[in-house]
């Protein structure tokens, strides 16, 4: 956590500032916090892992006693809730040090269905369609324009994106989940702030912290959705943009569809922002297409009809509805693999992909990924190794796009790195 985090953190409970506590708790390197206890008039608060835990129940009181006691391991593991029976695999984890990679840890912290869908998530259509959401949102003059709060945001992936968009600029991560965001702060997205709050209580900042907020796929799990829409709309502010990519609709069948609303409910829950809705199909279709983003043409709640999902921008910021024209993959940020969902065999000196899904009930969710992947592949290239044929380097762009290669974090799965850009 940097100190100045601070500024920004109030209690969700009382609303008061925080003042970081020097006791033997506190660990520091400079600006940065990596260990520490904050408090408030009515609560204290640890930080572990450089992550501010805005939470009061009996794992954030376990915590801060562990950490007043000088066992700041055994705080990480109850923030983590390895527990007696993960603890050998964990300290395993930790020992492999900058070897183990997102992978590892989430066959340790989330050996589950959803611990799968985080494995796969930079390819699946939601994220393609969330995605191309905010890079088009990036080419808006004022649309970024400061700090960019991505609420429920799991373990990074799109905060990730928010960061390599907006390199200048302080993106905060929140989630409930401890475990999500150490994975964040560890591997996926290094440069964000991560802070562990809950989204069915009152968001933990000052008002207008935030210009821009982000919350994707997670508003339909949320039971205080009214409360959450207020304030997403007070830590934006009058002339804030709230974009919430993927909301599940009553109206239509949804996978793991969560406590849905129709349309026009979840446009009046945010009316205050003038916002304004658009099928996901359409947009899925043109970020597969390639041919920009087109969010001049909004669709009421009834031209939605059944859609399964939408996606809702919400701003008084007219000129962000607008067509929005096709970007370039752009320069790797981390290291090119091919997706973990192909299987790689070496045929001399080309590669053969072969699709497979990791299970039935993924394959049933997230199929509408082969409208860009494809089923096999032969690429004349060796994709075990280092590219080295400079010929092979005119088709990373269109791999790039299809998702067949992928722009993951260094430690993110295994396989060999690609040591080549976009052309």
């Amino acid at each position: 956590m940097h100190i100045t985090l601070l500024d920004l953190l109030r209690c969700p409970f009382c609303g008061g500032r925080l003042t970081l506590e020097d006791n033997a708790a506190l660990t520091r390197t400079g600006d940065e916090v990596d260990t520490g206890v904050v408090w408030c008039e009515c609560c204290a608060f640890p930080v572990v892992g450089g992550i501010p835990v805005m939470r009061a129940d009996d794992t954030t009181r376990r915590a801060i006693h562990q950490l007043e006691a000088g066992d700041h391991a055994e705080a990480l593991a109850t923030m983590l809730d390895v527990g007696d029976e993960r603890r050998a695999d964990f300290d395993a984890l930790l020992a492999r040090g900058a070897a183990a990679t997102y992978q590892d840890a989430i066959a340790v912290l989330s050996p589950d269905p959803e611990g799968t869908y985080f494995v796969y998530r930079f390819s699946d259509p939601t994220f393609v369609m969330a995605d191309a959401v905010l890079r088009a949102l990036a080419q808006a003059p004022g649309a970024y324009a400061g700090r960019v709060l991505d609420i429920c945001g799991g373990s990074g992936h799109l905060t990730r994106t928010l960061c390599a968009l907006r390199p200048d600029h302080e993106v905060v991560l929140a989630d409930m989940f401890f475990w999500k965001l150490w994975l964040a702060r560890t591997i996926t997205a290094p440069r964000c702030q991560p802070v562990c709050c809950d989204g069915n209580q009152p968001l933990p900042f000052a008002r207008g912290s935030f210009p821009a907020v982000v919350l994707s796929d997670a508003f339909p799990y949320i039971w205080q959705k009214r409360m959450l829409a207020e304030e997403m709309m007070r830590v934006a502010g009058d002339d804030g943009l709230v974009v919430m990519p993927h909301l599940h609709s009553s109206l239509g069948e949804n996978f793991s569809a969560g406590m849905t609303l129709t349309p026009e409910s979840y446009r009046n829950l945010f009316l205050a922002l003038e916002p304004r809705l658009f099928a996901d199909q359409a947009l899925l279709t043109q970020a597969i297409e390639g041919r920009g983003l087109d969010l001049s043409r909004p669709q009421s709640p009834e031209e939605l009809g059944h859609e399964p999902s939408f996606t809702l921008i919400a701003t008084r910021q007219s000129r962000v509805f607008r067509h929005y024209e096709p970007l370039s993959p752009g320069l790797v940020a981390g290291v090119l693999r091919v997706n973990p969902l192909y299987e790689v065999t070496r045929r001399g000196w080309a590669t053969e992909l072969t699709l497979r899904f990791p299970n039935e009930e993924y394959a049933e969710e997230f199929g509408e990924c082969r409208r860009y992947l494809p089923d096999t592949l032969t690429l004349d290239v060796d994709l075990t190794g280092p590219l080295a044929d400079a010929g092979a380097l005119s088709r990373i762009d269109d791999l790039r796009r299809r998702r067949v290669l992928l722009d993951v974090p260094t430690r993110y799965c295994g396989g060999a790195d690609r040591a080549a850009t976009g052309s």
